[in-house]
């Protein structure tokens, strides 16, 4: 099921390998283990995506495209996966990672967060350059909150899936012998 599952929705290497665009990076994109799905890739992919997702800014994919092909892990896994981040969630995430940062970092890592900016839907451009202002004046706490967090999250992503997907072989593996056993006891 995990592999029926993750093919339905994600697109084959021949389908990428379709877009002109994408030919400018040769071979490098399109080799068959970041294209293939099994425990490891799916579960490298997941780790990948969960860490770039915290990427400020519109870098996340192109983090988890360059982190995928050199650490040969699947490819439309990792991106999809970075989109646990977007403008509701980001907030919260950073205000998290900040508490982590400034728990790692003790009496120097300064006091509570000062609350984030309200977003304004009508101007977007400010209240992104709003939060982002907001998110540098965190400092210190925030940038080893974020690369803490994100090591956290990829570690449990990682174990979560593999974990998950040996859990469901299993079970297969057990309905299989007894149907086997079933058909033998006729």
């Amino acid at each position: 099921m995990p592999r029926k599952f993750f093919k339905r929705y994600l697109p084959s290497a021949d389908k990428v390998r379709e877009v002109k665009a994408l030919h400018l990076f040769g071979d490098a994109l399109f080799h068959p283990s970041l294209w293939h799905l099994h425990r490891r890739s799916a579960a490298g992919g997941v780790a990948v995506g969960l860490f770039c997702g915290l990427i400020p800014g519109p870098l996340q994919m192109l983090g988890a495209a360059i982190a995928a092909v050199v650490l040969r892990v699947n490819f439309p896994v990792a991106l999809a996966t970075t989109l646990y981040t977007n403008p509701i969630t980001i907030v919260p995430l950073y205000l998290l990672a900040y508490e982590i940062g400034s728990f790692a970092l003790g009496a120097a890592g300064g006091g509570h967060a000062a609350p984030p900016p309200d977003w304004q839907f009508a101007r977007p451009l400010a209240s992104a350059q709003a939060l982002g202002e907001w998110a540098i004046g965190l400092g210190p706490a925030l940038a080893l909150g974020v690369f803490l967090l994100a090591c956290i999250l990829s570690a449990t992503g990682y174990v979560v899936v593999r974990l998950l997907w040996s859990a469901y072989l299993r079970r297969q593996w057990t309905l299989r012998k007894r149907r086997r056993h079933a058909r033998g006891a006729r």
